[in-house]
């Protein structure tokens, strides 16, 4: 696996986890001046472990 694929792949992750744990707090978020809505996290959870999931199934893929 290259380091760039690893690098995107962990980020990816990482920003997932930081809105599992928005979910999970009920942490606010606001954006100049208007609260973001906490729907915006689960796509947030969603999104980001769905690309590191094809980042991860395309490296190992390539791999052989």
């Amino acid at each position: 696996m290259k380091t760039g694929t690893l690098l995107a792949i962990i980020l990816f992750v990482l920003v997932a986890l930081a809105h599992l744990f928005r979910l999970f707090t009920g942490a606010e978020v606001l954006v100049n001046g208007y609260q973001v809505p906490q729907w915006i996290s689960i796509v947030g959870v969603v999104v980001p472990c769905m690309i590191a999931w094809l980042l991860l199934k395309e490296s190992k893929s390539s791999g052989r």
